[in-house]
């Protein structure tokens, strides 16, 4: 079977071209209350009342937020806020930017995904998933029964053979576009053509799909799917290729030079008084310190090995830049792969946040100690006991990482900039 179909997008109702932007948010767990709220002032409608709907977590207290957010889908539908488009299509959405003075921009298909438990090796996963968001999203899958946002996916191309396709689905003028408020532009167009359509899932083919963002969902879309087959089999039903087995993806090609991957700093804090002195001192053993006078980041860039941008409360600032008879293979325990071993975020994970900071992803207590950064400038302006500024990971690191069946610690990757919600929607019906 096709891993990549056609779906009709439920979308807000608009005319061709239509600015969609006080509709649209970005990703429901980048969204803050304060977001939220100056959201909604802009538009009562906009998608967040969906992604973040009022109400108690507790799904079982009256009135929480699963009950708001289906009714909300509900009676949006029904009041004609909503629509589902015309015919099945495969959608374009390009994004583009200023990045570092340059123009950039980055295009994507999407479509309904065929779901594959992990261990099929069709979809993987790069990063840990926390129960906590999953259990969240599932409570809200239920009660809409929907994607109200799409997983970010990629595929490789590295021949480029979906240029051809891309450019001709842009040539015309676009549904609709937004622009969000770091001035990203996103436009959309949907490919209707069957032999289009076709020529789409032909590239994409059975090639892997590699999970950039959107984790939580894609389980949650798994979770959601088995509970659904489980109900129509005790039913005596046998639906026939069922909505509930794909899920919204936005398929990105990973072999792009466009493609932006950005770090996630760390902000770490001791569990009980933090000794500076005595952190640098442990640090050294694996690691070369140098004093950092300049730019941070000009430093990182410039590293040959792993390094880290290293600052601790009292305001000194250091590379620490891992020794040349420090091999990250044998110095980390565990049955890890040799290319997990050598990522920059596993070497901070496994020589430092747990051995100096009793850090550790296995044990859910101690990471309320550890906080993520996306701006160096948000990092060093925070009064953490240590922050740790990284390099960004490589897509073959993550390629590797990947295929090899293993997963990166939380927040390995940022791909910039998010996929924004409320363009494109789809019902499970």
């Amino acid at each position: 079977m096709s891993l990549v179909r056609p779906f009709r997008a439920r979308m807000y109702r608009h005319e061709p071209g239509a600015d969609l932007s006080a509709l649209t948010a970005p990703p429901y767990d980048v969204v803050s209350p304060e977001d939220r709220t100056a959201l909604l002032a802009r538009d009562a409608h906009n998608v967040v009342a969906l992604e973040l709907p009022d109400g108690p977590l507790d799904p079982e207290a009256p009135g929480n937020r699963y009950e708001t957010g289906a009714a909300t889908w509900q009676r949006w539908f029904d009041d004609g806020v909503l629509v589902d488009d015309d015919a099945p299509a495969i959608y374009v959405v390009e994004q583009s930017w200023e990045h570092e003075g340059r123009p950039v921009r980055r295009r994507g298909f999407v479509a309904a995904v065929r779901l594959h438990p992990f261990s099929d090796g069709v979809v993987l996963p790069h990063e840990r998933t926390l129960p906590k968001a999953i259990a969240d999203r599932l409570n809200l899958t239920r009660a809409t029964a929907a994607n109200l946002s799409q997983v970010f996916g990629l595929f490789s191309d590295p021949a480029g053979e979906t240029d051809a396709l891309f450019d001709a689905a842009i040539a015309g003028e676009p549904s609709c576009h937004a622009t969000d408020a770091d001035g990203v532009l996103s436009r959309v167009w949907a490919i209707k053509d069957p032999e289009t359509i076709a020529a789409v899932a032909g590239i994409i083919g059975d090639r892997p799909v590699f999970i950039a963002d959107g984790h939580h969902r894609y389980t949650t879309a798994l979770a959601y799917r088995d509970e659904r087959r489980a109900a129509d089999a005790a039913a005596g039903i046998t639906p026939a290729d069922p909505a509930y087995d794909y899920v919204m993806m936005t398929l990105v090609n990973m072999d792009d030079p466009d493609l932006v991957v950005l770090p996630t700093h760390r902000l770490a804090r001791s569990e009980g008084a933090f000794d500076a002195a005595a952190f640098w001192g442990r640090l050294a053993e694996h690691f070369d310190l140098t004093e950092l006078a300049g730019a941070p980041a000009q430093a990182l860039s410039a590293a040959r090995r792993t390094a880290f941008a290293v600052r601790t409360a009292d305001g000194t600032l250091r590379l620490a830049t891992l020794k040349q008879d420090a091999d990250p293979t044998v110095l980390i325990a565990g049955d890890h792969s040799d290319a997990w071993k050598r990522l920059d975020v596993a070497v901070l994970q496994e020589l430092i946040l747990k051995p100096l900071f009793g850090i550790d992803p296995d044990v859910p207590a101690t990471l309320d100690r550890l906080a993520f950064a996306k701006k160096e400038t948000d990092a060093l302006a925070s009064d953490a006991d240590a922050v740790f500024l990284l390099n960004a990971t490589r897509m073959d690191q993550l390629r590797e990482v990947a295929l090899a069946g293993e997963t990166m610690p939380q927040k390995t990757t940022y791909f910039y900039p998010k996929l924004a919600s409320g363009l494109l929607m789809r019902s499970l019906g």
